[in-house]
């Protein structure tokens, strides 16, 4: 252990690539700073109100030219934000157990014991977000083992967040990286700082009763509702690859008592802070409201560089912030028919995105009560409480940040988010309807569809993706494709034609240069036509068992693309009616 423990550590700091274009910064940075000492009525705005021009560099993005380089030379950042900014737990032995004073503890991943191999591999990631060249990748044994946590590169500064939550509805204390390793910081060619982690890495201080590990089914849900949400243009985390090994793990799937062996996984996922509500949480919890002011100021100086650090206000407006955009991060998700199933305040990112893909589901048909987690007895997490969880996290968030800022404003603040989701909601369905300018009982229109919906059980996904392709003159005369099925099963509701009419009229009041083509257009660029469905999920899940990973790289290319028709994604089946068996399915929290 100690030997590899050795060679780990190692592999931090040898074979350096040279760096390029270093004189080229430095003469930059001192023209600038010369700017500052000489006036800076000729800087930007954002430079013009920082001390110097380091915070400006730190505020701002740099574009460079994008260069792909060879994954055998690719390392993270040579500084590691999180290790500077913070206090680390000085215990380094990996032991469960209460940590105190610290934000993140080091842990290294524990190596898996039999040979890995790839499942899938994001090519947009690898490109578009860490600059490696997709082709370097498969081809690399070094890849292999950093991607299964195996080994370590360059600069990685393995940690493991402490953080605590609420769970359905009660403080369940320290949970934090149970099995999950932040591995350090890169900063790609669009100047886009990027925190990578493995997931099911091993045992960590925060792993409870866990085994530190996660399942091969588990690991594809992730990583493709990642990619599928990505490209759905909601906010979310990214997921680079998947690894499977041979090793055993136990899980009791649906805690009957009957666990089963499955196979190990290792999901290499990225996001531009896992800083979560529970982070801050559990600091106020603990009365160390230091390493809570540290977190905080962390979170608005790296990722909302428009309020200004000396801002005696700064609290409330990233609260404010915050607020708006979990409304409309949640908004998006009730668009697409996305339930996350697990809404608990740890899983909720202080960045508003989309994090910790658990017993998530897209509705197959429309139920408002949809409920994809089988271990939420009481619907908490439902489809249509998500708004509601939103508002009560966000309440949560209010008491952790209470040490800093006015409390009575901020609860102000927090009235304002039904508001806020109200009116982000009957804009995302205007879109989705094609509807322009906003005019009283647009909301109207869109409840009596939703209604009709839940009453026919129509498909969520493909009802909007058909009204889509409709033109006016279809619309009027009700005059519905063959092809049609969701439009169809909708359309056996008897308030159907009165509603199909008050549609025609509404559409009569959109701008005067639209047309057919143009609403067709707009709406089918907000009307996906494949989800990421349960049924595609446990398809792909029941070949990779048995060592076939075509499907979840199949489904991987049509994901990137929802909103196109394809050719693969049609002969599969993807734009029809659900098998029987989908409705039968369920999913837990065990991974």
């Amino acid at each position: 252990m100690a030997d590899e423990r050795a060679s780990k550590k190692t592999t931090r700091t040898k074979n350096r690539p040279r760096k390029i274009g270093t004189l080229f910064l430095l003469n930059l940075i001192c023209t600038l700073n010369t700017a500052f000492a000489n006036g800076r009525q000729h800087l930007p705005k954002s430079c013009k109100n920082s001390k110097t021009i380091l915070e400006h560099f730190r505020n701002k993005t740099i574009c460079l030219e994008r260069k792909l380089v060879n994954f055998e030379s690719w390392e993270f950042h040579e500084t590691n934000l999180l290790l500077e900014s913070f206090p680390i737990e000085l215990e380094t032995r990996n032991y469960v157990r209460q940590v105190r004073r610290a934000v993140f503890s080091f842990v290294d991943p524990t190596s898996l014991r039999t040979r890995p191999s790839i499942v899938a591999i994001s090519q947009d990631v690898f490109e578009n977000i860490l600059d490696i060249d997709f082709n370097s990748v498969g081809q690399s044994d070094t890849f292999l083992d950093f991607v299964s946590g195996n080994r370590l590169i360059n600069h990685s500064v393995p940690l493991a967040h402490r953080y605590g939550g609420h769970q359905f509805g009660e403080w369940s204390g320290q949970l934090g990286d149970g099995r999950a390793v932040l591995l350090g910081d890169y900063v790609n060619s669009k100047g886009e700082r990027w925190e990578l982690q493995l997931k099911g890495s091993g045992k960590t201080p925060y792993s409870r009763h866990g085994d530190g590990r996660a399942v091969l089914r588990s690991s594809i849900r992730e990583f493709l509702a990642s990619e599928a949400m990505h490209h759905l243009g909601i906010p979310t985390s990214r997921a680079a690859s998947i690894a499977v090994s041979k090793d055993p793990v136990w899980r009791d799937m649906f805690y009957d008592g009957h666990p089963k062996q499955e196979k190990a996984a290792v999901v290499l996922r990225l996001a531009k802070s896992w800083f979560r509500i529970g982070s801050l949480e559990i600091l106020t919890r603990h009365e160390e409201t230091d390493l809570l002011r540290k977190v905080v100021d962390f979170v608005i100086d790296h990722h909302f560089p428009d309020i200004q650090g000396e801002d005696e206000d700064k609290y409330l407006k990233l609260y404010s912030k915050v607020v708006t955009m979990t409304a409309e991060m949640i908004v998006k998700w009730q668009s697409v028919g996305f339930a996350h199933g697990v809404c608990n305040t740890d899983n909720f990112s202080l960045l508003s995105i989309t994090i910790d893909y658990g017993p998530f589901g897209f509705l197959d048909d429309y139920n408002s009560d949809f409920i994809p987690n089988s271990s939420d007895d009481e619907g908490r997490y439902s489809f249509r409480n998500q708004p509601s969880i939103g508002f009560y996290n966000l309440e949560k968030l209010l008491d952790a940040m209470s040490p800093l800022l006015d409390v009575k404003r901020g609860r102000k603040i927090l009235q304002g988010y039904a508001e806020v989701f109200n009116n982000r909601f009957n804009d995302a369905f205007r879109k989705k309807l094609g509807l322009q300018g906003k005019i009283k009982n647009d909301d109207m229109l869109v409840k009596s569809l939703l209604w009709m919906m839940e009453v026919t059980h129509a498909d969520y996904t493909m009802t909007f993706r058909e009204l889509s392709n409709l033109t006016t003159q279809q619309i009027e005369r009700n005059n519905l494709p063959e092809e049609a099925w969701a439009l169809r099963r909708l359309a056996k509701h008897p308030n159907w034609f009165d509603w199909l009419q008050r549609y025609r009229e509404r559409l009569d009041r959109n701008f005067a240069d639209d047309t057919d083509e143009k609403r067709i257009q707009r709406m089918q660029s907000v009307n996906p036509r494949y989800v990421f469905r349960n049924w595609m999920a446990q398809s792909a899940i029941d070949k990779a068992d048995k060592g076939d990973y075509s499907e979840v790289q199949k489904l991987l290319r049509i994901l990137e693309k929802p909103f196109e028709i394809q050719a693969e994604a049609e002969a599969a089946g993807f734009a029809l009616p659900p098998p029987p068996w989908a409705s039968s399915l369920r999913v837990s929290c065990s991974s």
